[in-house]
């Protein structure tokens, strides 16, 4: 049998056990053997040679050992979906029974998730990725980078990653208590900002509005604005800035702020929480110098 003819009829050089005895290879074990052409990657499962396997070929050949209607899910899915997740082993979600191996883990799904196409490979939604990723992790650190990886680059919601856990609640206890984590930070963090906006007497009617140049470009959307003078507050937490794109996405908001001549004060929730009287006296007296010069030709709009 040629080899060309193998390949042809293997999924990246990856076939199993059964279709190699049916096209007359009839001991396929013994080219595996040290030394050999071939290499044994899980049980029934051949790699048509002996070099290290790719990470796509790890994937085809744990996906063909799980079985017909396996998909992907945890790390690997995450990555899949462009999310900085940990991890070297392959979770696979099958409608059945399925047994896993050496950096394989089989679980069974009922019902089983919806999925999707993602570089040729099966891959369950962002957010269920995100949540089956978690449940393999110790880290409160590592879960929170992850979710909020997932939030701030739009691959998933909080409301969509709360659905999850609450859906499969077995091994979630880590995942719930970051996503409760985070959003009580940021409701604790606006509710520190609004009293003490409130007591140094800089009332604003305007918290989380959409703000627009004249020509109606979208410049920010600021946790506090103070209309009568064009000054933008930022509540920015870590946790949302943990990547160099993350990064890059303030760096730009702030210039887009600059270039409209918006005066922008940032404050961390912790110097919000810990320094109150540093914030205040930094806020007010941002609010002069933005009363000072000429209002900006910006308004605030409804988002779209």
């Amino acid at each position: 049998m040629l080899i060309e003819h193998l390949r042809e009829r293997s999924d990246l050089g990856v076939i199993s056990a059964t279709t190699l005895r049916s096209l007359g290879v009839a001991n396929p074990w013994r080219r595996c053997e040290p030394g050999g052409p071939w290499q044994r990657m899980h049980p029934g499962v051949v790699l048509l040679h002996n070099g290290p396997p790719t990470r796509d070929q790890q994937v085809t050949a744990a996906l063909l050992r799980a079985g017909p209607g396996a998909v992907l899910t945890g790390a690997e899915a995450c990555r899949r979906h462009g999310l900085p997740a940990s991890g070297t082993e392959i979770h696979v979600l099958v409608p059945g029974r399925g047994v896993g191996s050496d950096q394989l883990v089989v679980e069974r799904a009922s019902p089983m998730p919806p999925s999707c196409d993602v570089g040729g490979f099966p891959v369950v939604s962002a957010a269920r990725a995100v949540v089956d990723a978690c449940r393999h992790l110790r880290s409160a650190d590592a879960a929170t980078a992850l979710v909020a990886a997932a939030i701030q680059r739009g691959r998933c919601t909080p409301s969509s990653l709360a659905a999850e856990a609450r859906t499969n609640r077995y091994g979630t206890k880590l995942v719930r208590s970051v996503l409760k984590e985070l959003v009580r930070a940021q409701s604790v963090a606006e509710r520190d900002a609004r009293h003490l906006s409130r007591r140094i007497r800089l009332t604003t009617p305007h918290w989380n509005v959409t703000i627009a140049d004249s020509d109606g470009l979208i410049i920010g959307r600021p946790d506090a604005w103070f209309d009568d003078v064009g000054l933008a507050w930022e509540i920015d937490s870590k946790a949302f800035h943990y990547g160099p794109r993350d990064y890059e996405r303030t760096l730009a908001r702030n210039s887009r702020y600059a270039a409209a001549g918006i005066l922008v004060v940032q404050t961390l929730p912790t110097r919000l929480r810990d320094s109150p009287e540093a914030v205040a006296r930094e806020l007010k007296k941002a609010h002069r110098a933005a009363a000072a010069r000429p209002r900006p030709p910006v308004r605030v709009v409804e988002p779209i």
